[in-house]
């Protein structure tokens, strides 16, 4: 089946294939974010950075070594941009080509364009998985190995099932409501194209329309993530709507639109990221972000050493308890122990990283021997100690751009299919592209045992009031 194939059902004869999608929202991206009065302006230069990605993913499904070595070269010239971006000591306002209002339904006709996408594109196979992973983690069923999802480790993990499960169950009743009704396809479809709608539409089978909502959820956490941003951290609500706006514009986003996996985490740390004068909070976000994928596990020294010695204390210990309150929930709906051994390490993305010729993965590394991914690993792992002990005082701006750096950096050695995924870093470089000037932005202040220096109130009856101005001829008088 095309993948355009769906949109039919809404409009008949529509088909937009991913080239041509490429095409259109390049020239859109152009019109409304490319400075043509400051061609040397470092917008212009990240917004070409950012194009030259959705090429290289378009080309790893078409061509797949081009793709790749098209990935790792915009993806180091990424790595370079975000490495220096504390070096720019200027970052002017620049607005961009429409007005508020106009963006605005710009994202807003832009999101719905790709969620009618995804309701109407079978779902990724990885999704349904850690759907039905949830399903059984819910009705604490055993997972035996031969009912275990053939699932790549990049794509499930146990925090990501019990993430999915309130979803799960409101997809039910969602599906039994359905069922009722019997929508039925239209009249002029053949018996083949009768079975396919009902098959797209997911009206049979609830982990299709789980899969479906959660993809509708990541993506809607991602924009209002980088909306409240804008206002929050930025004080510039239209530089949230603008990178809101552009996340959702660009292809790639559109060509992985259905990897669930790899938003929520992006979108997790988006929101660290907005109460970070929180730790504790930070902290639980970060931890869900851990136990959902992979990556996130390499920025926690970032963020200690952002928050400090006190900070970073109550930032581990939230960290630390969400990880115990996950693994508790696994105990609590497995079935039995060897279930509960099984749902937590047979996922174990630490088992995709082998030395190995035989490891079966798929990607750039697979052309070459398993090897030459030792001192490109190396380098990366002296680049995040560097990047955790300099510099000594950092603000937000330092660690957005340092957070960034170190999932770009992950492209280049991590074994399954390096490089392509951008949903991983997306958000945490639109936030670097659009931030201003941050160096007012530390980290909160954590004072030992603070409830006892709260101000007392003052008691008048005991104390006078302190006489701090008066007129002249006395006729005013203002009391402290």
């Amino acid at each position: 089946m095309s993948r355009g194939y769906g949109m039919e059902f809404i409009l008949r004869g529509y088909h937009v294939d991913d080239p041509t999608w490429f095409y259109l929202s390049f020239l859109l991206i152009i019109a409304v974010f490319y400075k043509f009065n400051r061609f040397w302006s470092l917008r212009n230069v990240d917004l070409g950075l950012l194009l030259l990605i959705s090429p290289g993913v378009l080309f790893v499904s078409l061509q797949p070594e081009t793709g790749y070595l098209w990935l790792f070269a915009a993806t180091a010239a990424l790595l370079g941009r975000v490495l220096f971006d504390s070096l720019f000591t200027r970052r002017p306002r620049l607005e961009q080509n429409m007005n508020v209002h106009g963006l605005t339904f710009l994202m807003a006709a832009t999101f719905a364009f790709l969620m009618t996408k995804v309701m109407t594109e079978p779902p990724r196979q990885q999704t349904v998985d850690a759907v039905r992973n949830a399903s059984r983690l819910i009705a604490r069923e055993g997972t035996s190995r031969e009912a275990t999802p053939a699932t790549p480790a990049s794509e499930a993990s146990p925090g990501s099932s019990l993430i999915v499960a309130p979803v799960v169950g409101i997809s039910k009743a969602v599906t039994a409501q359905e069922a009722k009704r019997a929508v039925a396809p239209p009249a002029s479809m053949t018996e083949e194209e009768s079975e396919s709608w009902y098959r797209m539409a997911g009206l049979t089978d609830p982990d299709v329309v789980a899969a479906r909502t959660l993809a509708i959820l990541a993506h809607l956490a991602v924009v209002m993530g980088l909306i409240v941003a804008g206002r929050r951290l930025f004080n510039d609500a239209p530089a949230g709507i603008a990178m809101a706006t552009l996340y959702l514009l660009l292809p790639c986003t559109s060509y992985d639109v259905g990897k669930v996996i790899h938003v929520l985490p992006a979108a997790l740390i988006v929101w660290a990221l907005v109460v970070y004068r929180h730790p504790v909070m930070s902290g639980a976000l970060m931890g869900l972000a851990c136990s959902t994928l992979f990556f996130p596990i390499f920025l926690l020294p970032l963020w200690g050493a952002f928050y400090g010695r006190r900070g970073s204390v109550r930032f581990g210990l939230s960290v630390a308890g969400t990880t115990a309150i996950i693994v508790g929930s696994l105990a609590l709906t497995s079935s039995d122990w060897q279930s509960f051994v099984q749902q937590t390490l047979s996922y174990s993305q630490w088992a995709q990283l082998p030395f190995r010729s035989d490891s079966g993965t798929e990607g750039f590394w697979s052309q070459y021997q398993p090897e030459y991914r030792i001192p490109v690993l190396v380098t990366f792992i002296v680049m995040l100690i560097v990047l955790t002990i300099w510099p000594r005082q950092r603000n937000l701006g330092h660690l957005m751009s340092q957070s960034a750096a170190v999932v770009l950096g992950m492209q280049f050695w991590y074994p399954q299919q390096g490089g392509v995924y951008v949903l991983w870093y997306l958000p945490l470089l639109l936030l670097v592209v659009f931030r201003p000037m941050l160096n007012q932005q530390l980290a909160p202040d954590i004072k030992p045992l603070a409830w006892l220096w709260r101000r007392q109130p003052i008691d008048i009856a005991a104390k006078g009031p302190t006489l701090v101005a008066s007129g002249g001829n006395g006729s005013y008088l203002r009391y402290r």
